[in-house]
């Protein structure tokens, strides 16, 4: 069976790949934007409806494969937050986390023949603790452009792991893939072995 990530993501392709998934790897080309507007606050649903378009498109392109489909949303106080569209950005979103609780919301889809055949959304909190001006600074000083394609601004797997105070949730949905529930699904679909 032929498995397909619907994304670019290099640590979600990591994941995949440390797990010792074969896949093959593939942009969506989906507007996320014309996804989001049908969303008010609901994040799980919104992530699970991102994942699901992406996996759809890449889908249609091969409709003999199991896409893998998924996104993740930062949230803080009922914001949304998107990846940062430059440094300055950065250091706004990092100035509105400080000292508050990011709630991290990611999800997993998988689709074949056009089907949505499993789905999954899951949700970390975060502490972030309080942020002074210079540490974010030489924070972005350290690991920018690196961050600016992560949503919330961090890898937990390098510098990031600095501005929280407590975790609470699954370490793999905070990297972006709920990876536990997707592996049990893959197997059930007879994609991986049991």
């Amino acid at each position: 069976m032929t498995l397909i990530l619907a994304s670019t993501s290099p640590i979600r392709g990591t994941l995949l790949a440390n797990a010792g998934i074969a896949y093959g790897a593939e942009a969506p080309g989906v507007d996320e934007a014309a996804v989001k507007a049908g969303f008010a606050d609901d994040d799980a649903a919104l992530t699970i409806a991102l994942g699901e378009a992406k996996a759809q498109a890449v889908s249609a392109r091969h409709p003999g494969a199991l896409v893998i489909g998924s996104d993740s949303l930062v949230s803080v106080e009922g914001r949304r937050f998107d990846k940062p569209a430059g440094r300055d950005t950065a250091a706004e979103h990092l100035r509105s986390f400080s000292g508050k609780v990011m709630e991290l919301t990611s999800a997993a889809v998988l689709v074949e023949g056009g089907q949505t055949v499993w789905r999954h959304a899951a949700r970390a909190r975060l502490q972030v603790r309080p942020l002074s001006e210079a540490f974010i600074q030489s924070y972005l000083d350290a690991d920018w452009p690196e961050v600016s394609y992560c949503v919330g601004v961090f890898r937990l797997e390098g510098p990031g792991v600095q501005l929280f105070e407590t975790i609470e949730g699954d370490h793999f949905t905070i990297l972006g893939l709920p990876l536990l529930p997707l592996l049990g699904a893959l197997r059930e679909r007879g994609a991986l072995a049991s």
